[in-house]
Formats: C-alpha cells, structure tokens, sequence
C-alpha cells in the first residue's frame, strides 16, 4: 500500500476507536475525520460529496421530522396505557406487551425515537404498580432494537444497507421480517421466563392501572388525524415502491413537507430544531471518511481476503458475517460497523455476482441490529434509555443490561443463524 493508504487506514482505525471509546462527541470526531482526509488528500470535495448517501441523510431527516410533529399528539402515551390495561394491569404481562408494541413502533420509526416516546410513559405504568422500571425499560430497548431489524426504516444500518444494496422496502419485509417474528416470539417468552415471579403486586396495585384514562393522553386531536393519514399514506408509498419506482427517501420527504405544511405553521421551526442534526452531521463525516477508503482501494483488499478465508463459500461467509457482526455490534456502535461493511459486501458481489451476495445483506442487518442488544453500548437506543432512567432516580448499570441482553442477543443470533441456512444455504 502507498503511504496515502497507511496514513488513512490508520486515521480511519483511531477515530473507530475514539467513537466506540467515547474519547469526545462522535460527530466532532467523524468530522474531524473527515476534514482530516480532505486535507491530506485522501478525497477532494467534489470527490467527498459523491461519497455521501443522499437517500439515506433525506430518509433519515424526514422521518425524524414526521415523528416530531405526531408525537405532540400523545397517539404513543395513549397506545402504552391501552396497552397496560389490556394487560389487566398484569405487571409480566404489561412488561410484554409493552415491549411487543415497542418492536412494532419500532419497525416503522427510529428505534431511539421510539425510546423517547415510549420510556416516561413505562416509568408512569411501574410507578402505580410500586415497582422498579428498570426490567420494562431494559426491556423496552432490547425490543425496540428487535423490532427496528424487521424493515428498511426501522434502524439506520438497515437504511444504509437498503441504500447499498437498491433494497427496498418490501425486500426487507419479505427477508427479514419472518425472523424477527421468531425472534420477538421467542423474546417473549424468555422475558416471561425471567420475570413472572419477580414482578408481583397486589391487586390495589393493578387496580390503578386500570384507574388510568388513556383518552386523556391525546393532546390535539385535528393534528393526531394529519398524523396518522400522513404516516399511512408515507408507509402505503413504501409499500408501493416496486409500482410507483419512487425512493423510500423521497416517499419520505414528500410525507414531511406535506405533514408541515398542513400542521400549525408556527411549529415548523420547533420540528426542525427537534431532527437529531448531531447524528445527520455523524453519518455525512462517516460517508466521506469510508470514501476515501473506497477510493483507495483498501475495502476492495479486504474483500479479496475474506473470499481467500472463506474460499467464496456463501454459506460460510454469512455465518462468519452474521456472528461477527453480532459480536463486534455489541461492544462497537454499529452505524460506522455498517458503513464500513457495506462496500465490502458490495466487492464481494463484484467478484461473486451481486444474487449470490443477497444472503449476506440479511446477515449484516440481522448481527448489526441484533447484537447491539448485547451490551448497554451496544445500541443508540440502549444508552438512550438508561440516561432516561437516570434523570428518573433509577440507574441501569453496564452488567445489569448486559446480563439480560447477552441472554437476548445469543437468543436471536441463534434464530438468525437457523433462518439463514434454512432459507437461503440449504438447497434441494
């Protein structure tokens, strides 16, 4: 390698490091990688701006900001109560429940947004039973990643895998949601398992449960109905991609301009101050700095070494990715993981043709998504949920979520290790 190449490869390794390490921001440290390797010569700006992932940053953006106008309707605290109630304020069974609509919502939106709607209303639901939040929000975060894996928009390694691969959305209903079925089935019942005899209360205390009024969690009820008929119809164009052959992302953008422009005009700016900007700004530095490894032949390098590993053997390749990445997604964030596998996967197809590769797509989004359940680091979503906790005077600390996630995680890795080979390795 040249030593442009060294230098870059070694730059790239750091800031891995100080991202996963939490040295500083990460979005000032994938900028800083990011001017870093213009400056060196890695890329030049026209270069750097053609690395960039539109369809993702647009996807990414639009759906954070559909999310901030609907959740000022109180149509998610109003789903968490129903949902406590259904439960006949059972505190096993509430914790479940809650946790399987956390995966639904999830599948649809951001799984970190899902968090932030859904935690405070988890901490009100365990305070009236009079017992610790911390397994219902444990819970809740590892659901949330389970259910983010089953569609392109639900995590943002899949919409960077998605954008990638040209997988649509429908592609990931089709591939990936039967797993997660499994899986959160599965989810269920361990949960039940871990839980039943230590979540007990008297019946005064379910008795307030079911005292709740979920009608008073809707706070506007002309914007709940602009909501709903716009995220329907932003998920019916999804849905629809392989008729219309319009992107997710534009589908995406379309639903968020109508959505401002038919909700009180006054709440535009607070919206747009809501979108996460720190992690918009994390992916662009990101697409620049795995760019230039691009350009420099390094991912391509890579690529040829695992088929020398593997021998080209499909199979084996996705169990090696699969579980690699399940591993390494627990302990690393898995959004630059991602962004670094997915040109990697893409040469693999150049040398394998792009069909033969399909199988290790599902097997990147199943270990990135899956294995960040692994640990409290492991996920966005996770680390989200436990500073929600903390302003709450409740802490989670890094073994206790562990010591239920690594139960999960090994759980769905093993599902996902089965579904692999059953559907796409074993033949005749």
């Amino acid at each position: 390698m040249s030593p442009l190449a060294w230098a870059a490869l070694a730059l790239f390794l750091g800031i891995y490091v100080a991202i996963s390490l939490e040295a500083a921001h990460k979005t000032i440290v994938a900028l800083v990688g990011a001017a870093i390797f213009l400056l060196i010569g890695v890329l030049d700006a026209t270069e750097a701006f053609s690395f960039i992932d539109w369809h993702v940053i647009f996807l990414l953006v639009s759906m954070m900001v559909i999310v901030n106008i609907a959740r000022h309707t109180g149509m998610f605290q109003w789903v968490a109560i129903r949902t406590a109630k259904l439960a006949r304020g059972e505190p096993v069974a509430i914790l479940v429940l809650l946790s399987v609509v956390t995966a639904v919502i999830s599948a649809f939106l951001d799984n970190v947004t899902t968090i932030l709607i859904t935690a405070p209303v988890t901490i009100l639901i365990a305070v009236e039973l009079g017992i610790s939040p911390v397994p219902f929000l444990v819970c809740g975060a590892i659901a949330s990643n389970i259910g983010g894996t089953a569609t392109l928009i639900g995590d943002p390694p899949n919409i960077m895998i998605g954008s990638a691969a040209g997988l649509t959305f429908n592609d990931f209903l089709a591939n990936l949601t039967p797993a997660i079925l499994v899986c959160l089935a599965g989810f269920s019942l361990v949960a039940w398992l871990l839980f039943r005899r230590e979540l007990k209360v008297p019946a005064s205390r379910k008795a307030r449960i079911m005292s709740l009024d979920a009608r008073q969690a809707i706070q506007n009820r002309p914007l709940l109905a602009k909501s709903l008929a716009v995220l329907a119809a932003v998920i019916a164009g999804f849905l629809l991609h392989d008729l219309l052959h319009v992107e997710a992302s534009v589908v995406a953008l379309t639903g968020a301009s109508v959505l401002m422009l038919i909700s009180d005009r006054h709440e535009v700016d607070a919206v747009l101050r809501d979108v996460e900007w720190g992690t918009i700004v994390f992916f662009i530095g990101l697409f620049v700095m795995v760019g230039g490894l691009v350009k420099l032949g390094l991912i391509a390098s890579v690529a040829r070494w695992l088929i020398g590993l593997t021998g080209g053997d499909i199979p084996t390749t996705g169990t090696v990715v699969l579980w690699a990445s399940g591993v390494l997604s627990a302990f690393i964030d898995n959004i630059p993981y991602v962004a670094t596998m997915t040109p990697l996967i893409k040469d693999i197809g150049a040398s394998l043709g792009p069909a033969a590769v399909l199988p290790l797509w599902w097997a990147l989004s199943l270990g990135a998504c899956l294995g960040g359940n692994g640990t409290l680091v492991g996920a966005s979503a996770n680390v989200v949920t436990a500073g929600i906790a903390a302003k709450s005077g409740y802490k989670i600390t890094f073994l206790e979520f562990t010591k239920y996630g690594a139960i999960f995680t090994l759980m769905t890795l093993l599902v996902s290790t089965a579904y692999l080979w059953l559907r796409y390795f074993t033949h005749g």
